[in-house]
């Protein structure tokens, strides 16, 4: 869930691209240390041939025996769609796990991919809904090596196919050709790109009548809404989408702007709760979630409104309730101007006991080399995991997918963030639709493809002590797509005990293929 983590790490989590517009802070890198490339320029990339390593398995799955294809390989993507004569200029790299003797036809298929942006699909590919999952020691770090791979008992091949797609410049996709990294490097580059794959796997494999699903995490959820609209008007209709741990909106954390401080308070109140910070702890996570929301909603929003006019006494009494719900001295929080950014949460929850929390999963915590200053020195919840999926992935592609390659598998693709083009042109009108953006609002494309689409599906799945992509500020822009009050039942969701990567807590991963047994039930 999904980072500097897990795409080297978690997934990249977000780039720190709003750092332009002093949005760093919400959306810093999604994981991953990115490596400095050069692009070719002098000669042409060779252009690899379209392979594939198929193996054969099969699992049990609530008490069903499940015989399934497990397919490695790549699909070469042209500029010019439909033109055969055009050379390609990216092959993308992808693992299907598609059920034997089902009818292809009737049969749905998910695709599948991380964020970042710039991160492969390991993360979810490991630890989600596929087949396998490694094992871990969340919320405490992995141990060392050897990881191991089990049988995931709450994988959605029952009821779905599953394409996991390594985004375009990550993992073993890459250029060729005359193909370099900036043809890929930004928001709508990136979409174009994903729409042209989407589009050739189910021209190549004959799955046209299929129902389709995406399935994104973090930054993936901004791509599977630019995707619900691109698709849509390439005439492929979508049954559902998944959101997991969403950025929706690059905008919401711009200078000037108090709204991301509302929307990360219930996420606040819960890490508190989890860490015994707070008095009279109450029995029920989500009950004490519902008493942060109406605070922030009411006496915390009036209070930031009243910017620089809020009385002394005023200012005493909002930093004392925000204590009680967050669990910080309220001197701090009146001397932050009543203002907490996360990452200074991260630091200051656990600072008297020289802990800092994870970004992703506020669950973990870790020491820091020191417990002065404002800024936690990493991220435990991406430390914790990294090393044991990296490496359960790639002995789990070379033994049981039997897939190897000459190449370097790319955690985390070189070059995309320093190139990355964050410019978006949106889909349809109102909303800021149809108009370029400096900063992707693809939650107004996803309100536009379900007003064309109104049987499109979606389920917004949320870690209540996921610091990344809090879950109030998904609440907030899918409660502003500007579609019909008719349509909210087209929206459901899922809230989990867990973080960022959902999965990594086992009971939460039950609870969220049970939540995703019911919408793919609802949306074919």
């Amino acid at each position: 869930m999904s980072h500097p983590h897990k795409r080297l790490a978690l997934i990249a989590a977000f780039t720190v691209a709003l750092a332009s517009t002093s949005t760093a802070s919400l959306v810093a890198q999604e994981r991953r240390t990115v490596s400095d490339t050069k692009e070719e320029t002098s000669k042409d990339i060779p252009i690899p041939k379209e392979e594939t390593a198929v193996t054969q398995h099969q699992m049990t799955i609530g008490g069903q025996t499940i015989h399934y294809t497990a397919t490695a390989g790549n699909l070469l993507l042209s500029k010019e769609d439909h033109d055969q004569s055009e050379k390609p200029y990216h092959s993308i790299f992808y693992v299907a796990y598609t059920q034997d003797g089902a009818d292809a036809k009737t049969r749905p298929v998910t695709f599948l991919y991380n964020g970042g942006p710039g991160s492969a699909t390991i993360w979810l590919e490991m630890g989600s809904v596929g087949p396998v999952r490694v094992l871990s020691q969340s919320p405490e770090p992995t141990n060392n090596p050897p990881f191991q791979v089990v049988p995931n008992e709450y994988t959605l091949l029952d009821k779905s196919d599953l394409v996991f797609i390594d985004a375009p410049g990550t993992g073993y996709s890459r250029p060729v050709g005359k193909g370099t990294i900036k043809d890929v490097a930004g928001v709508d580059e990136d979409l174009r790109a994903f729409t042209k794959f989407i589009i050739r796997y189910i021209d190549v494999y004959k799955r046209w009548n299929s129902p389709k699903f995406l399935f994104g995490e973090s930054y993936g959820t901004t791509r599977s809404a630019g995707l619900s609209a691109t698709l849509n008007e390439a005439g492929v209709q979508l049954n559902g989408i998944v959101l997991l741990s969403s950025i929706l909106n690059y905008n919401a954390r711009s200078a000037g702007l108090d709204n991301g401080y509302l929307t990360d308070f219930p996420s606040f109140a819960a890490i508190a709760w989890y860490h015994n910070k707070v008095p009279n702890k109450p029995a029920n996570v989500l009950d004490f979630v519902e008493q942060a929301r109406q605070f922030a909603r009411g006496p915390y929003a009036q209070a930031l409104y009243e910017g620089n006019g809020l009385s002394d006494a005023d200012a005493d009494k909002i930093a004392q309730q925000m204590s009680n719900f967050i669990g910080i001295n309220p001197t701090f929080i009146k001397n932050s101007n009543l203002r907490i950014s996360a990452t200074r949460f991260r630091k200051e929850l656990l600072r008297d006991q020289n802990k800092i929390l994870g970004r992703y999963d506020a669950r973990f915590e870790g020491p820091d080399a020191e417990a002065a200053g404002d800024n936690p020195g990493y991220d435990p919840s991406d430390t914790g995991i990294s090393g044991a999926y990296i490496a359960a992935f790639h002995n789990y592609l070379g033994t049981e997918l039997k897939f190897t390659s000459a190449e370097t598998y790319n955690n985390s693709g070189p070059g995309l963030n320093q190139n990355w083009n964050w410019d978006h042109r949106a889909a349809g009108g109102g909303f800021g639709g149809g108009r370029p953006q400096r900063m992707p609002y693809v939650a107004g494309d996803l309100g536009d493809t379900i007003r064309k689409n109104p049987h499109l599906k979606v389920f917004a799945a949320n870690g209540v002590y996921d610091l990344a992509t809090p879950f109030t500020a998904t609440e907030w822009e899918l409660a502003h797509m500007g579609t019909e009050s008719k349509m909210r039942g087209n929206v459901t969701w899922g809230y989990y005990p867990a973080g960022h990567m959902v999965y990594l807590n086992v009971d939460a991963l039950k609870a969220f293929r049970a939540d995703l047994t019911k919408f793919y039930d609802s949306a074919k």
